[in-house]
C-alpha cells in the first residue's frame, strides 16, 4: 500500500486549510488575464457585452450617470433590444450622489431588469450598513469579469486638470470560474427581490485553460476573506506583497503581518499617498508604525489614487478583486474576488507590483526611533543642551527641514514616517469642541437631529416587534390547524 509522503501529506493539509478557510473549493481548468487600469477594463467589459447573445448580468458599487455610465447603459439597452437578458445590481449608497433610479429607465423600458441592493427600509434600522462592494459581470456564462473599478469616468482621472488615472487591478475570466460568478450574482439578485432560475451552463466553460484557482463571494459576518487573509499571512515563507486602497488594519491581521516579517518573509504594503476618502488615510498612517517596527515595508502611491486590492505570496499564490483590508469589506460587505493557485499569474502580479513601486515612497521610521543603544557608557552619557530658538527663526528652521525631509524623498524614494497620532486627537479635540459649543449655545441645533434619529429607530423598531409578533402568531395558528397525529 503507497502512503502519501509527507510533503504531499503537507500540500493536501494546506489545500484543505484554504478551502475551508475561503470557503471555496478550488477550481482547475481556468484562464485568467490581468486587467490593469480602467481603460482597458472598460473595453473589455463594453465588448463582451456588445457581443452578448444570450445574457448579461452587471453587478457593481458604483454606476454613475456620465460618459462611461451612459455608455455602458447603451450597450445594455441594445442587448435587450435585440433579446437578450440583461440584469443589473447596484449598489443604492454606492450610486448615492452617482444616478439615480431614472438613470434606468432607457434600460427597463427595454426589457432590462435592474434593482438597487439595501436601500433604507423600515423594520431594518441598521440594515443601511451593509452594501454590495462587488464589481461582477458575466456574460453569456462565458466570460467573466472581477475587479476593484467602478462605471465611473473617476477612473479614468482628468487630462484637463492633469489628473492622472486611478491605478487599479481586475481579472477576466473562462472556464469552470465563471459559473461561480453567476452563481455570486443569482445570490445578490435573490436578497432583493424574487430569484432567477439557475442559467444554462454552456461547454465552453471545461477546460478553458491550465489555472486553478478559487472564487471567493463574500457576504455579511461570513468573513471568509478575512480567514483566508489570516491564512496566507501565516503561511507565507518568502514573500508577501500586498496592495491595498483603504487599509485599516485590525490588531489580529496586523499581528500576522509583523510575525512574518519578524520571521524573515518579505512583507510589502502599498497604499494611496493621497486618497478620495482622506479620513481613512489618516486612519492607515496611524497603523503603520508598528507594521515598520516589526520590519514590514510600506510604501505609498505617487499617482493620483490607487485603487487596486491584491496579494502575491511566494510567487505562488495571488489575490485580486474587490475586497479591502479592513473591517468592513472582511465583515460587512458584499465581496467578490479571486485567489489563484498557479505561478505564471503570481509572476504577472509581482511584475506589475515591482513596476508600482517605481511610482512610490518608501515610508520609514526615524533613526532615533528604532536604533538600539550598544554602548553601555554611551547610553548614560548626558545629552547636549538644545538650544531652542524662537520667532521667525525658529519657523524657518522648521519649514528648512521639511523642505529637506520633501527634497530627501524625492531623492531617495523614502520618506521618514512623522507624527501619525497627535493630528487625528487634535481634529477629535476640536470637533468635540465644536459640538460642545453649539450645544450649549444652539441646543435646538443638537437636539433636533437627536431627536429625528431616536424617532426613526423607534419606528424601525416597532416595526420590527410587530412583523416578528405577527410571525410568532402564524406559527402558533398553523400548529393549531395542524391535525393531531
Amino acid at each position: 500500500m503507497n502512503r502519501p509522503t509527507a510533503s504531499a501529506h503537507a500540500r493536501l493539509l494546506a489545500e484543505q486549510a484554504l478551502s475551508r478557510a475561503a470557503g471555496a473549493p478550488l477550481l482547475a481548468g481556468n484562464r485568467v488575464e490581468l486587467l490593469i487600469d480602467a481603460a482597458v477594463h472598460f473595453e473589455a467589459w463594453l465588448a463582451a457585452i456588445r457581443g452578448a447573445r444570450e445574457r448579461v448580468l452587471l453587478e457593481n458599487y458604483i454606476i454613475r450617470d456620465d460618459d462611461i455610465g451612459r455608455s455602458f447603459r447603451q450597450a445594455l439597452v441594445e442587448c435587450a433590444q435585440r433579446g437578450v437578458f440583461v440584469a443589473v445590481v447596484y449598489d443604492w449608497l454606492g450610486c448615492k450622489g452617482q444616478s439615480r433610479d431614472r438613470f434606468w429607465a432607457p434600460l427597463r423600458a427595454a426589457g432590462g431588469q435592474v434593482r438597487a441592493f439595501n436601500p433604507p427600509q423600515f423594520g431594518h434600522p441598521f440594515g443601511w450598513v451593509s452594501r454590495d462592494h462587488r464589481k461582477l459581470l458575466v456574460v453569456d456564462g462565458v466570460h467573466g469579469f472581477l475587479s476593484g473599478v467602478c462605471i465611473s469616468g473617476t477612473w479614468l482621472g482628468n487630462p484637463s486638470k492633469q489628473v492622472a488615472p486611478w491605478r487599479d487591478t481586475g481579472v477576466a475570466l473562462h472556464g469552470p470560474a465563471v459559473t461561480e460568478l453567476e452563481t455570486a450574482f443569482l445570490e445578490s439578485w435573490s436578497s432583493i427581490g424574487t430569484p432567477l432560475q439557475p442559467f444554462e451552463q454552456s461547454s465552453a466553460m471545461e477546460d478553458a485553460g491550465t489555472v486553478a484557482l478559487r472564487v471567493i463571494a463574500t457576504q455579511p459576518a461570513t468573513a471568509g476573506m478575512y480567514r483566508l487573509d489570516q491564512l496566507i499571512a501565516a503561511m507565507a515563507r518568502n514573500t508577501l506583497w500586498l496592495t491595498d486602497a483603504y487599509f485599516v488594519g485590525v490588531a489580529p491581521y496586523v499581528q500576522a503581518l509583523a510575525a512574518a516579517a519578524r520571521d524573515g518573509v518579505d512583507v510589502r504594503l502599498l497604499v494611496p499617498g493621497s486618497s478620495d476618502i482622506p479620513l481613512v488615510a489618516g486612519m492607515s498612517r496611524s497603523g503603520y508604525r508598528p507594521l515598520l517596527k516589526a520590519g514590514v515595508r510600506v510604501f505609498e502611491w505617487n499617482g493620483s489614487m490607487l485603487h487596486a486590492k491584491t496579494a502575491v505570496a511566494d510567487g505562488l499564490w495571488a489575490r485580486v478583486g474587490s475586497s479591502n483590508l479592513n473591517i468592513a469589506s472582511w465583515l460587512n460587505n458584499r465581496e467578490i474576488d479571486v485567489a489563484v493557485e498557479d505561478t505564471g499569474f503570481a509572476q504577472q502580479l509581482a511584475d506589475q507590483y515591482e513596476r508600482d513601486l517605481e511610482n512610490a515612497t518608501e515610508i520609514v521610521l526615524a533613526p532615533s526611533r528604532w536604533r538600539r543603544t550598544t554602548d553601555h557608557v554611551q547610553s548614560h552619557a548626558p545629552r547636549p543642551r538644545v538650544r531652542h530658538v524662537g520667532g521667525s527663526s525658529g519657523r524657518a528652521a522648521a519649514g528648512a527641514l521639511r523642505i529637506a525631509n520633501t527634497v530627501g524623498a524625492a531623492l531617495t524614494d523614502r520618506r521618514v514616517l512623522g507624527d501619525t497620532t497627535t493630528g487625528p486627537l487634535m481634529i477629535g479635540t476640536v470637533a468635540l469642541i465644536v459640538v460642545a459649543v453649539v450645544a450649549v449655545l444652539w441646543p435646538a441645533v443638537i437636539g433636533w437631529p437627536l431627536a429625528v434619529v431616536a424617532a426613526w429607530f423607534a419606528l424601525n423598531f416597532g416595526i420590527r416587534a410587530w412583523r416578528l409578533r405577527r410571525r410568532l402568531r402564524q406559527r402558533a395558528a398553523e400548529l393549531d390547524d395542524s391535525p393531531e397525529p
